[in-house]
């Protein structure tokens, strides 16, 4: 499909929510962490065009290092478990202009699944190799997030560290329809990247988004952002806390870390965020895009 020259990218956990997915020319709705319930609901609240986003499938933690942070932090190892077939089965039946996956890419089953009903099946890819491997099974465009990025980063393999070539760099290596993700903070941004480009961080202080009261508080201080595993278990970028500082060691162990970690401040940024825009959704749209606004790539 045609995107915007800027598209609210998902920010699982909150921030993300029907009310800024409709207020925008294209967002996607974040189903990584919600509840089935959740899903349902917000999808069918979504006005098209829009995207859906899941958390694909990933190859599991050693259950030593599980059993260690849990003991370290004198907590139970939590029971955690996927319901990615369920959501896979409601974006089907919602059929959504565009479904994208992270932390892995659709079979090439799911990405026919996707095109029966629809969808176009989008992946996001950090590394050469991730790039290489979604293209051959065929998706239809990749979200190419690059080492600025806010939140979680997209590895398909927790166990491996991040891809720290520039975004402008990995974008070279992608054939086909491609959108930027990390580190945009303006137009000039946009203007540069000359793709489309998905943008979190800059929407988290949207009036529509569900940014807690907490964490918007914490996202208008001068804390730094810190790339740690101590916010999730994956690598991830986020305001910096007592807790990253003295648990920067932290092995892979997502999704399991977070439950034990509950009352811990968790808020999830890219880099130099600076002064976040607090407005409404379609104002910040605004702000970003290069002009002429509106102009589609």
């Amino acid at each position: 499909m045609d995107f915007p020259r800027v598209v609210a990218a998902p920010m699982a956990g909150g921030p993300s929510t029907p009310a800024l997915v409709n207020a925008v020319s294209f967002g996607f709705i974040a189903l990584g962490t919600c509840t089935l319930t959740q899903a349902r609901e917000w999808l069918a609240a979504c006005e098209p065009p829009f995207g859906a986003n899941l958390f694909v499938p990933q190859r599991e933690p050693l259950p030593d290092d599980v059993l260690t942070v849990a003991r370290r932090l004198h907590q139970k190892v939590p029971d955690v478990s996927s319901d990615y077939a369920e959501k896979f089965a409601l974006v089907l039946d919602a059929a959504p202009a565009v479904v994208s996956s992270t932390f892995g890419c659709f079979t090439e089953d799911e990405i026919a699944q996707l095109h029966a009903a629809g969808s176009e099946a989008w992946a996001t890819v950090t590394n050469p190799a991730e790039i290489a491997e979604a293209q051959r099974r065929g998706v239809d465009g990749v979200i190419v997030q690059g080492p600025r990025a806010g939140g979680h980063r997209a590895t398909w393999d927790q166990h491996d560290d991040p891809d720290q070539r520039p975004l402008e760099e990995l974008l070279t290596l992608a054939d086909g329809p491609v959108i930027a993700a990390g580190g945009v903070r303006g137009p000039e941004d946009v203007e540069k990247l000359g793709v489309p480009v998905a943008c979190g961080t800059a929407f988290l202080l949207a009036d529509e988004a569900g940014t807690s009261a907490r964490n918007r508080d914490l996202l208008r201080t001068d804390a730094p952002a810190v790339v740690s595993r101590a916010f999730s278990g994956r690598w991830a970028s986020g305001v910096e806390t007592a807790f990253t500082r003295e648990h920067s060691d932290l092995p892979p162990t997502y999704p399991y870390l977070r439950p034990m970690t509950r009352d811990n401040d968790y808020c999830l940024v890219g880099a130099d965020r600076g002064e976040l825009m607090a407005a409404p959704a379609r104002e910040i749209e605004r702000m970003l895009t290069p002009s002429p606004a509106g102009a589609m790539f």
